[in-house]
């Protein structure tokens, strides 16, 4: 058996970095006291290397320590999403909803977190909602001084949403003031990622008819990502998340010229 690198003597930063991706795939998460002991440095160094891995994409710091950055393979189901985060996901439309004035013209994105904005902008005057999500028309329908333009397109039935390129087509024809759009995957190295193809033209084509664009993405799902580029996260104006989003993270998206709104 060939003995761990960390017992043959000092590592070189690309060696013990190595090393730490080797123990977190095995682990998925490890703290950085669990780290510091594995490969006896101290805590600084595992924070920069942890530092180093998060901006090259392959792994994510959280409270405490590391977690190896994952793939999403499978776009969970609209019943799926519903049952997660509900707090941050309350947390994060109360900030969506109050950039949301009278008269404006917004894109809503497929997806839970949008539909969380809805009861938040029913007092909004001469407002109209641009959606794709089939949840979303059903909720603004009693709304009676909301104007809803329904995307059309094929229906992605587990998502409750319509996606492709016909879809996208219709949303070229319009103007938004803002485009709020969500996501299942992102990180600052391959920025808003999706397994599911057909939904990438929608969202670049929601980005490119607003003036102001918008991403809502939860903390926990910074650090996965999907086989589709869909956008950049500097392409956003402003990203809102919840109070989990590790400030390291801010910083790097700071540096791309992103906003970030936090609770």
């Amino acid at each position: 058996m060939n003995a761990d690198p960390a017992e043959s003597g000092p590592l070189i930063p690309d060696q013990r970095r190595e090393l730490i991706l080797k123990h977190l795939r095995r682990e998925q998460v490890l703290s950085f006291n669990q780290l510091s002991s594995l490969l006896d440095v101290s805590h600084m160094t595992i924070r920069r290397d942890v530092a180093v891995l998060e901006e090259e994409g392959r792994a994510v710091s959280v409270p405490g320590g590391a977690k190896i950055a994952s793939r999403l393979t499978v776009e969970p189901s609209h019943e799926e999403k519903v049952l997660v985060d509900s707090s941050e996901k309350t947390a994060m439309a109360a900030i969506a909803a109050a950039m949301v004035e009278d008269s404006m013209t917004i894109y809503l994105d497929a997806g839970t977190s949008m539909l969380a904005i809805v009861p938040l902008i029913a007092h909004v005057r001469d407002l109209t909602v641009v959606t794709n999500d089939v949840a979303i028309i059903r909720e603004l329908i009693p709304h009676p001084t909301t104007e809803i333009i329904s995307i059309g397109g094929r229906v992605d039935k587990g998502n409750h949403s319509t996606v492709g390129r016909l879809a996208a087509a219709m949303l070229r024809e319009l103007a938004v003031d803002i485009a709020f759009i969500s996501t299942s995957s992102w990180d600052l190295t391959r920025g808003l990622t999706t397994p599911t193809e057909s939904k990438v033209e929608v969202k670049q084509a929601a980005a490119a008819i607003s003036s102001e664009t918008v991403l809502v993405a939860a903390s926990s799902k910074y650090g996965t990502f999907g086989r589709f580029r869909a956008l950049n996260l500097a392409d956003f104006d402003w990203i809102i998340s919840d109070s989990g989003l590790n400030d390291n993270i801010v910083a790097g998206l700071s540096s791309l010229g992103v906003k970030v709104r936090r609770p």
